[in-house]
């Protein structure tokens, strides 16, 4: 068993993600790590995605397999796996968090995606699913063509965007900010970041997490 610190931004559900997910990569050492997330998990993922506005990237889900983690029940329905624990005489650990109506998870799962499935008569977390991959193909290309523009951790030329989609622009912009050493990038802060290239007015520079600043100065983003 291991033991864990949940502290940090985002509330106690994301503090508590990112403990767990950082106690599994160290005790994995470089091995896989098989997770039990199902399609209803998926599912919620993409749910919560759409009603925050979170990007393509929240609604394209969880991967089957995005090393060290490793989903591979990611494609069957929560029952299924339940069903499998029951004939095998096992008696799985039930986070009692997962039963509390006071994450919003826990509602989505208990209360929006069944009245989902009444009034669009069955199907839904299968339909998002397939929402969510279908999404992720169309992610990965976007990512494939943006990683083709040069980027350097110290600046970005203006000229090598402006003529470029914002679709793939931000991509790009993101690409080169996480590699600045930016942290917890939202989709806001990135398309804020965007319109000093999109929507350029001589506005004042951006300001990011970790107390960083994108600027743009003689044609020329940098980051300080």
């Amino acid at each position: 068993m291991l033991t864990v610190d949940v502290e940090g931004p985002g509330g106690p559900e994301a503090a508590a993600r990112r403990a767990r997910y950082a106690a599994l990569r160290d005790a994995a050492a470089g091995r896989l790590v098989l997770l039990g997330h199902t399609r209803d998990d998926q599912a919620e993922t993409v749910l919560l995605g759409l009603g925050r506005g979170s990007g393509p990237r929240s609604i394209a889900g969880m991967r089957r397999l995005d090393p060290p983690w490793a989903r591979p029940l990611l494609d069957l329905p929560r029952t299924t796996t339940a069903a499998a624990c029951a004939d095998l005489g096992l008696d799985p650990w039930q986070d009692p968090h997962n039963a509390d109506p006071a994450f919003t998870r826990v509602r989505l799962r208990r209360e929006v995606l069944p009245l989902l499935e009444d009034v669009l008569r069955g199907g839904v977390a299968k339909a998002l699913a397939r929402t969510a991959a279908q999404l992720r193909e169309d992610t990965e290309a976007l990512d494939a063509l943006a990683a083709r523009v040069p980027v350097e951790k110290d600046g970005i030329e203006v000229a090598a965007l402006v003529g470029e989609p914002p679709a793939l622009r931000r991509r790009v912009l993101r690409r080169w900010l996480l590699g600045a050493g930016v942290r917890e990038l939202t989709d806001a802060q990135l398309r804020s970041v965007d319109a000093l290239i999109g929507e350029w007015r001589g506005q004042g520079g951006v300001w990011l997490p970790g107390g960083l600043e994108v600027r743009r100065a003689s044609g020329r983003l940098t980051v300080s």
